[in-house]
This record gives C-alpha cells, sequence and structure tokens, in this order.
C-alpha cells in the first residue's frame, strides 16, 4: 500500500489561457493526487493530471455562490492527510487577492508541507496582453492593485488614496462597484482619465472597453460587458492601439 505523505502545493493557474500557467504549476498538477480548482481555472488544465487524480470543483468566483473558505480550508487538510498531494489551482496568483495566505496559514497549523507556484496575476498578465504598459516614464511610475470592495461591500480606502495620484490603478472584482469608482473619480476632476474594462481577458470571448472616466458606464452598457472583468484607470491606457481611434472620432464630433 502507498504511504500517504500529506502535501499542499497552491498553483497560480494565469488569467485563463491553459498557457499561460507556468511549467512548474504543469509539473504540480503531473503530481497531484487531489486537485482543488476555482471556477476561474481553465478545465484544460486538468488534463494534465493523472487519471487516478481526484478532480474537486470549489467555486470561488467573484459576486456568485461558490463553496466557502471554511469548507475550502478544511478540504485541504482532509485531503492531504487521507490522499497525500493536493494542489489548490486557483486563478490569477494565489498571493492576489486569492487568499492564498488564510490557506496556508490554516494548513500549518496541521504541521503539513506547503510550497506555493506563483501565477501570472491578471492585473499584470491581461493589461500586457493588450499591450497597456502599467508604467511609462514620464507618465506613470507605479500602479496599484485594489479589490474592489472589502468584506463589508465598500470600497477600499485605498482607492480614496489613489485616486490623487498618477499610479495606474488595476481594479480587481470591482465591476459591481464601477459606477461608484466612476463617481470617486469623477469627483476628484478625473473625468477625461482613460480607463479600460477588461473581461474574459486572454481567453477566447475576451472583451474589451475603452474610453474616459465620463463615457465607460455608457460604454460598457452598449457593450454588455460584465463580470468577469478587471478595471484599468491611468493615462497609460491611452497607450492602447485602440485607443487613438477614441481620439480621432472625438475630433470628428467636435469639428
Amino acid at each position: 500500500m502507498k504511504e500517504i505523505k500529506p502535501y499542499v502545493t497552491l498553483v497560480g493557474a494565469g488569467p485563463g489561457d491553459p498557457e499561460l500557467i507556468t511549467l512548474k504549476g504543469i509539473k504540480a498538477i503531473q503530481n497531484a493526487d487531489v486537485i482543488l480548482y476555482d471556477a476561474l481555472v481553465n478545465e484544460e488544465l486538468l488534463e494534465l493530471a493523472d487519471e487516478n487524480c481526484t478532480k474537486i470543483y470549489v467555486g470561488k468566483r467573484a459576486e456568485q455562490l461558490s463553496t466557502s473558505q471554511e469548507q475550502i480550508n478544511q478540504l485541504l487538510v482532509d485531503y492531504a492527510l487521507t490522499h497525500g498531494h493536493v494542489v489548490r489551482l486557483k486563478g490569477g496568483d494565489p498571493f492576489v487577492f486569492g487568499r492564498g495566505g488564510e490557506e496556508i496559514d490554516y494548513v500549518r497549523q496541521f504541521n503539513i508541507p506547503t510550497a506555493v507556484v506563483p501565477g501570472l496575476s491578471s492585473s499584470i498578465s491581461l493589461t500586457g496582453l493588450q499591450q497597456i504598459p502599467l508604467t511609462y516614464r514620464g507618465i506613470s511610475e507605479s500602479f496599484w492593485v485594489i479589490t474592489g470592495a472589502t468584506k463589508a461591500g465598500f470600497l477600499s480606502e485605498d482607492l480614496y488614496k489613489a485616486v490623487n495620484t498618477n499610479a495606474t490603478v488595476v481594479v480587481l472584482m470591482g465591476y459591481a462597484k464601477l459606477k461608484e469608482i466612476i463617481d470617486l473619480y469623477t469627483d476628484n476632476g478625473k473625468g477625461e482619465l482613460p480607463i479600460a474594462l477588461i473581461q474574459n481577458g486572454s481567453l477566447p470571448n475576451e472583451k474589451i472597453v475603452l474610453g474616459r472616466v465620463e463615457n465607460i458606464l455608457e460604454k460598457a452598457q452598449a457593450s454588455a460587458i460584465g463580470v468577469p472583468a478587471i478595471i484599468v484607470l491611468g493615462e497609460v491606457v491611452a497607450k492602447h492601439l485602440e485607443f487613438e481611434q477614441i481620439k480621432e472620432e472625438i475630433q470628428v464630433l467636435e469639428f
């Protein structure tokens, strides 16, 4: 009988495109006895697992019902003790609004060895795929990655600070708060700031809406964009190849 050696590995699956996972992440999947995976994980990655691997869907999609974090924590421990190597496969990066830190903390209480395989966060990968530079000399000296809402359902206090800087701001899990974010930027004189909404980034059904804070709500409604989507605010958004078309359209209207 095979000796059971409890072990938990948190693996970042990247933003959605299965080719954007790391080689180390693939090896972890191949060596897993159990995989607990999220809603945003591309299921093509599960095909890399051993045929005897147990695969368990645990949800975890923003603004939708899913397995509770407490249940997931317990499942990690239970399966590690009874099956061996458990891979917690998470969209993006486990430590960027992925609650990976909470899961590691819980598992460590049971003296179970752990490891983390970083993944491409949607905050840097989806902007990169769209050729929007998060930093650019003379334009943006930093970028902030901020959650759209706190556990209590309010806008993050960091957004109130970020709006007063020239930093590029990437908001994750914040589409439901888009109107509040727009109001915040408008109230701070940032109505003309370029903004991008990226839905299903890196996937075949990817959708992007470009505009300015003052008109993005209308554009979002016209494009029927929805979740999952990230919000990018900053002058660097104007570096997107199609943003020039927006400028030309405005000039034509003014003429």
